[in-house]
C-alpha cells in the first residue's frame, strides 16, 4: 500500500483519539447537604406542593390566575425561555452547510462589441471548526435554555409570594379597621360620658381634653388604615396589570394559609428552587464552554464549493453556457495565536471555580432562609397565646380602670392608659398573625415552592 494514502487516515485517527475529552458530558455531582437546614428533617423528599393547594382561599387564587395570566414581568421571562429555545435550534443546526444561491449577470460594450455573460451557480460553505465545538456549543445552548426555565420559575414563584403577601396585608389592614373602628366607637361613648362627669363637677376638664385627643388620634389611625388599603388594593392591581379597582377578600381566618409539616420538610427540597437550579446550569453552560476553548487548540475543518451555469471562462464566451463546478477544502491547525488560545482556556476554567463556589453560597443562603422562615413561623406560633392573653387581660384592667373611676377610686389618666394598652394589645396581635402568614409564605417560596 502507498504510504501517502495511509497518512491521512492515521492523522485523522490520532485527532479522534485525542479529543476524545472533547465530548465529555457534564455530571452535576452537587448534592444538597442534609444538614443545610440545621436541624433533623425526612429522609426522603417530598414533592413539592402546589400553591393551589397550600393557599385554599377561592378569592386568592382567582387572583394569581390573573396575575399569571397578566403578569408583565412573567410574560418577559416566558419570551425570554422561547428566545433561548430557538437560540438552542439554531445552534443544533450549526453543523450543517450554508447553501446560497446567487446569480450574477454583466454587459459590457466595446467598440461596438457587446459581451453578455452570465453565473447561476449554487454556493455552499461549511465550517464546523474544531473538532468537538460544534457539540459543547450546542450543549452550552441548552444549558442556557434551562437557566432561563429556571429563571421564569424564579418569576413565577416570587409572583406567587407576592400576591399572597399583599392578600393577607388587606385581610390584616382590614382586621385593623375593625379594631380602631370599634375603639372609636367605644371611646366616643366614654368620651360623652366624661363630658357628663366634667358638667357634674366630679372630674376636671383636663381628663375630657385628654380622652378627646385620644379620641381624635384614633380618628387619625383609621384615616391612615384605608388609605394604607387603598395603596395595597393598587399594588395588587399592578401585579395583576389591571386598572386600579376594589380587590375582593375574604375575612382574616376564613381560609388559613396551610403550613407545611415539619416533619416533611426536607434539605432535598432546596434543590427544586430555581435559584439553584440556575446555579447548576451556569456550571454546565461554563463546562462546555471550557471544552469549547479546549476544542480550539485542535485543527478545524471548512469546505467551500459551488456549481452551476456559467457562459464565462475566463476571457472567453461561451453560448451556450456550461456546468461549472468546483469545491475547496482545508484543515486549519492553530500553531501560534499570540497566547489567546491558552488565555480563553485559563479564564474559562477560572469562571468554572468561581461558578462553583457561587453555587455553594446559593445552597448555603437558601438553607439559612429555610432556617430563617421556620423560626419566624415557629416564634409567630408561641406568640399568638401570650398575645391573645394580653387582650385578655388589658381588656378586664380597661374595665376596671373605668369603674374605678366612676367611683372615684382611680385618675383619668390611668383609663386612658389602660385603653391605649388594650387597643396596642388588640393591634399587636392582628399583626403577629400577619408575620406567621409571612413567614410560611416565606418557608414555601425556601423550599422551592415553584410546582404548578
Amino acid at each position: 500500500m502507498n504510504r501517502k494514502n495511509i497518512i491521512f487516515p492515521l492523522v485523522l485517527l490520532c485527532m479522534l483519539a485525542t479529543s476524545c475529552g472533547l465530548y465529555d458530558k457534564y455530571v452535576s455531582n452537587n448534592k444538597i447537604p442534609a444538614d443545610i437546614i440545621g436541624m433533623q428533617t425526612a429522609a426522603d423528599a417530598p414533592a413539592p406542593v402546589s400553591w393551589r393547594e397550600f393557599f385554599i382561599d377561592p378569592m386568592l387564587q382567582r387572583l394569581i390566575d390573573t396575575a399569571l395570566m397578566r403578569n408583565t414581568d412573567l410574560q418577559a421571562a416566558r419570551i425570554a425561555v422561547e428566545q433561548s429555545e430557538v437560540a438552542l435550534k439554531m445552534a443544533k443546526k450549526a453543523i450543517l452547510p450554508s447553501f446560497y444561491f446567487s446569480p450574477s449577470g454583466s454587459i459590457a460594450n466595446f467598440n461596438s462589441n457587446t459581451s453578455k455573460t452570465y453565473d447561476v451557480p449554487l454556493q455552499m460553505n461549511w465550517n464546523p471548526g474544531p473538532i468537538g465545538n460544534y457539540t459543547n456549543k450546542k450543549r452550552a445552548s441548552r444549558a442556557v435554555m434551562l437557566q432561563s426555565e429556571a429563571r421564569q420559575d424564579a418569576v413565577r414563584a416570587n409572583l406567587i409570594s407576592a400576591v399572597a403577601q399583599h392578600y393577607c396585608l388587606l385581610q390584616l389592614l382590614d382586621r385593623q379597621l375593625g379594631i380602631l373602628t370599634a375603639t372609636d366607637s367605644l371611646w366616643n361613648a366614654s368620651l360623652e360620658a366624661q363630658k357628663i362627669l366634667w358638667q357634674n363637677g366630679k372630674i376636671y376638664s383636663t381628663a375630657v381634653n385628654q380622652q378627646e385627643a385620644s379620641c381624635l388620634n384614633v380618628k387619625t389611625q383609621i384615616v391612615d388604615t384605608r388609605r394604607n388599603i387603598r395603596s395595597i388594593e393598587n399594588e395588587i392591581c399592578r401585579l395583576l396589570a389591571i386598572h386600579p379597582q376594589h380587590i375582593e377578600r375574604n375575612q382574616w381566618g376564613r381560609h388559613p394559609i396551610l403550613p407545611m409539616a415539619a416533619e416533611n420538610i426536607s434539605a432535598a427540597l432546596l434543590a427544586n428552587r430555581p435559584d439553584v437550579r440556575m446555579a447548576d446550569y451556569a456550571m454546565e453552560e461554563a463546562f462546555y464552554n471550557m471544552q469549547a476553548a479546549r476544542a480550539a487548540f485542535y485543527p478545524g475543518l471548512s469546505l467551500s464549493g459551488s456549481v452551476g451555469w456559467t457562459n464565462s471562462a475566463g476571457g472567453l464566451e461561451i453560448n451556450p453556457g456550461k456546468i461549472l463546478s468546483s469545491i475547496i477544502g482545508s484543515i486549519a491547525q492553530p500553531l501560534f495565536a499570540r497566547g489567546q488560545l491558552k488565555g480563553n482556556l485559563e479564564i474559562a476554567r477560572l469562571n468554572c471555580e468561581n461558578l462553583r463556589n457561587q453555587y455553594v453560597q446559593t445552597v448555603v443562603n437558601a438553607g439559612n432562609q429555610v432556617n430563617e422562615a421556620l423560626a419566624d413561623c415557629q416564634a409567630a406560633g408561641e406568640k399568638h397565646g401570650y398575645y391573645l392573653r394580653q387582650v385578655e387581660v388589658m381588656r378586664d384592667a380597661y374595665r376596671g380602670t373605668h369603674e374605678l373611676m366612676d367611683n372615684g377610686k382611680a385618675t383619668y389618666l390611668e383609663v386612658i392608659t389602660a385603653q391605649e394598652s388594650l387597643l396596642s394589645a388588640q393591634l399587636n396581635e392582628a399583626m403577629n398573625l400577619y408575620d406567621a402568614s409571612c413567614g410560611v409564605i416565606e418557608l414555601y417560596i425556601a423550599l422551592g415552592g415553584a410546582a404548578r
